[in-house]
């Protein structure tokens, strides 16, 4: 008797309780066959997020064919038998796990005649096609870059590394999203207990939604309140591959063309997979450019402030004589002009990323200059401060990891703040500060200042040198990740 209402419940209540689960929507369809009056199947989806094409074409014409037997998979490459319930489980476990098959692109198909619900794979693929990364631009070397699915960039990195050892551990985070994971590592080079700390941090994680790898970033990294950061993230498939191979892992976030890599030491921001498509000598110049950008980035405004504050003696007669007439009259101490004109650069900088790319860069060139001219000529500047000003803008460019960047521009104003009101001794304060924040970061158990502290000899051929490729160990991993395996 309970028998036969659960078989009634089911095919005269099952399609308004999805209904009312799901609130109602507009892309939710219903599609029944008959024969002979009766109705044989009932198959309930997501119209929005299924291939129609598959569900007429190979569902339920195998039903109209009778080719559709106890636990096959449909005929067709793109969907897959998930599940199947009997008429004789229990009626909510069957429906919560049809709303979720639902929310996540299948269809529940409703077979009467066998008494059966079948949850079947027929996803929609909706995605961009495989482009440049716009955000870490090459001239040698691979033009692919990650996507927003997450399929995709698996098959993009299993593209570069043939190799059974890769791993891929899945899991969803986000209660209202329930978004997909993949934690990527290749189980033969990175150590145990990097894949441990990982796998933990990732699994420690408690919130309601993860729309990009941010969200996750935040949650993992190890220092809050630090302005490093000690992970990095990419849209590069080349330079997830190259990570690694040198045992390292990778998070993918599903939705998201950045996936993050950990760990990440100081001196590895300075490097760029395209250095290794370049000449030995040609890497290793570009890197020493980087080195030097980002002092100029961070220290040139602040030497600037306190040499023509605190410090006039340490500038030569002529440079002085000509700072001191391009001043007269500007009615602004140094620290205030430096200040004014970065944020000016820095309201300019993110006003050309917003606006429509067709005027986006030429708003930022035409404004700089425009700005600059007219604060110079209407005395509230110095010339010598639009110089230097920009001088540190272009070369905050240089360091090819974006978050990193906007770790120098942070640096900047705070390097500036203490010339204006130390000088000298206050930039040397702040660089002792600096250095004792870097030596005592840590990147998931690998201190952040390596190979400097602790030094590690064997790392400092690829880091301020790229040798030539001939002289580097082919099978050699990082010395970091190499003391890591030592200590499982």
């Amino acid at each position: 008797m309970a028998g036969k209402k659960q078989n009634l419940l089911i095919k005269n209540d099952f399609f308004g309780d999805i209904q009312s689960a799901l609130g109602f929507p507009p892309d939710l369809v219903c599609r029944s066959l008959f024969v002979q009056g009766e109705q044989t199947v009932q198959c309930v989806y997501l119209e929005s997020m299924v291939n129609k094409k598959t569900i007429d074409e190979y569902i339920l014409k195998s039903f109209t064919e009778n080719t559709f037997s106890e636990g096959e998979a449909p005929r067709s490459a793109e969907s897959g038998f998930l599940r199947e319930f009997s008429f004789s489980d229990p009626y909510e476990q069957l429906r919560e796990h049809a709303v979720k098959a639902l929310l996540a692109g299948h269809c529940a198909l409703t077979d009467f005649a066998r008494e059966r619900v079948c949850l079947i794979n027929v996803t929609e693929s909706k995605q961009r096609s495989i482009e440049e990364p716009k955000s870490e631009s090459t001239i040698r070397g691979p033009h692919e870059g990650f996507t927003e699915s997450i399929l995709t960039n698996v098959g993009l990195v299993r593209k570069r590394i043939r190799n059974p050892f890769l791993r891929f551990d899945k899991m969803n985070i986000g209660n209202q999203t329930g978004t997909t994971l993949l934690m990527v590592y290749m189980e033969n080079l990175a150590p145990e207990s990097l894949v441990r700390e990982v796998r933990g941090r990732l699994s420690a994680i408690r919130t309601d939604s993860v729309l990009e790898s941010a969200y996750v970033e935040e949650f993992i990294q190890d220092r809050i309140w630090s302005p490093f950061p000690t992970l990095t993230n990419t849209e590069r498939p080349d330079m997830v591959a190259a990570q690694l191979l040198d045992g390292k892992v990778a998070v993918m976030v599903d939705g998201t063309p950045n996936v993050l890599l950990a760990p990440m030491t100081f001196f590895e921001f300075f490097s760029s997979p395209e250095d290794y498509y370049q000449r030995a000598d040609i890497a290793t110049f570009i890197r020493w450019i980087r080195l030097i950008s980002f002092f100029t980035a961070v220290f040139v405004p602040s030497l600037y402030v306190a040499a023509t504050t605190f410090h006039q003696e340490l500038i030569p007669t002529q440079l002085l004589i000509s700072l001191s007439a391009q001043r007269e009259g500007v009615p602004f101490p140094a620290i205030f002009e430096v200040l004014l004109m970065e944020v000016v650069f820095e309201i300019i900088r993110e006003a050309g990323l917003r606006m429509p790319r067709a005027v986006g860069q030429a708003l930022s060139i035409v404004g700089a200059i425009v700005l600059g001219q007219a604060a110079v000529e209407a005395g509230l500047i110095s010339a010598a401060i639009v110089i230097v000003v920009a001088i540190t803008g272009i070369t905050n460019f240089v360091v090819p990891v974006y978050s990193f960047g906007m770790s120098q521009r942070l640096l900047r104003f705070s390097f500036v703040l203490l010339a204006g009101f130390m000088g000298l001794f206050g930039i040397l304060c702040g660089a002792l500060f600096l250095v004792a924040h870097l030596v005592s970061l840590n990147s998931f158990g690998v201190p952040y200042f390596t190979p400097a502290s602790p030094s590690i000899g064997t790392d400092w051929k690829d880091v301020l040198v790229r040798l030539p490729r001939p002289w580097l160990d082919p099978n050699g991993l990082p010395g970091y990740i190499r003391n890591m395996k030592r200590k499982r």
